[in-house]
């Protein structure tokens, strides 16, 4: 089933885990992050930003979260992740996500926080939750490029001011993290999260999973990371996968050797993470 996002995340923050997102912009890919979950008993959140819209539309990705999540007896949150204008949330809310990010963080901090607002009036009504990003990661997002130099860490009471203010239901946080595979060795500031975490109450959220040592988020996920983003390892596990099934001197092309085993190692990627951020028993 489908559910709002907060509804998951609210939980995940109290019980010290992180519910794992998954960039998703085919049927196929979205199966694996379903059947994952599904493998593991616990939820996962099916999201899509302006490439994976771009590539395969709005009102179809929505549709093919109905026809996997939407089935599941399990709980997903269906979310548009670094949604970059006021009409592409609206078209969101019309197409039945149930959880919008509005990404004004490359906006001064005024002009974010208004944006923001805007977009809470608009989701709000419909039970649709809302999460915005305070800071600036390194690295390419939804057309987007950040370099180092560029990217600025989440002041710890400009957070808090911009939670209170908005409010919104999830607050991304910039602590060192990049955008895609690193070109440097990351470094979380968990100093700079313990203090954010102090003032901002609601569920914070890790963009940057990817490429992540694993100890460094699990460390994050105790100070009040409660979702956790991995688009670029979740690519590239069904690329390489093409790549190596394709390498086999006895491969021959068809739907099952080329794309079942793609969406094969998909899932396994998706289970990892999973069982590895979610809930412990």
């Amino acid at each position: 089933m489908i559910v709002p996002m907060k509804e998951l995340l609210v939980e995940a923050r109290a019980g010290k885990y992180a519910v794992t997102a998954f960039e998703f912009w085919s049927l196929d890919s979205a199966q694996a992050i379903v059947e994952a979950a599904e493998i593991a008993g616990m939820p996962a959140i099916l999201q899509a930003g302006p490439l994976e819209i771009n590539f395969a539309g709005i009102e179809n990705l929505a549709k093919v979260a109905g026809m996997t999540a939407g089935r599941s007896p399990l709980k997903f949150a269906l979310h548009l992740d670094h949604g970059d204008s006021f009409d592409m949330a609206e078209a969101a809310v019309n197409s039945g996500f149930t959880s919008i990010m509005i990404d004004a963080s490359l906006l001064p901090y005024r002009e974010n926080l208004e944006l923001t607002k805007r977009v809470v009036a608009l989701a709000s009504p419909h039970g649709i939750s809302v999460e915005s990003e305070l800071g600036k990661l390194s690295g390419s997002e939804a057309g987007k490029t950040v370099s180092e130099e560029e990217a600025a860490q989440t002041d710890p009471d400009e957070a808090e001011m911009f939670a209170a203010e908005t409010g919104i239901d999830a607050l991304a946080v910039a602590i060192g993290t990049g955008h895609g595979f690193y070109k440097f060795k990351p470094k979380l500031n968990l100093e700079l999260l313990k203090k954010i975490s102090e003032k901002v109450t609601i569920p914070l959220v890790l963009h940057g999973g990817s490429d992540t040592p694993n100890d460094q988020i699990l460390r994050a996920i105790d100070l009040g990371i409660a979702k956790v983003n991995i688009c670029t390892e979740f690519v590239a596990a069904f690329g390489k996968d093409y790549i190596t099934q394709q390498a086999k001197p006895d491969f021959k092309y068809n739907v099952t050797n080329l794309f079942e085993s793609g969406k094969r190692a998909g899932r396994e990627l998706a289970l990892a993470k999973i069982r590895l951020f979610g809930k412990k028993d």
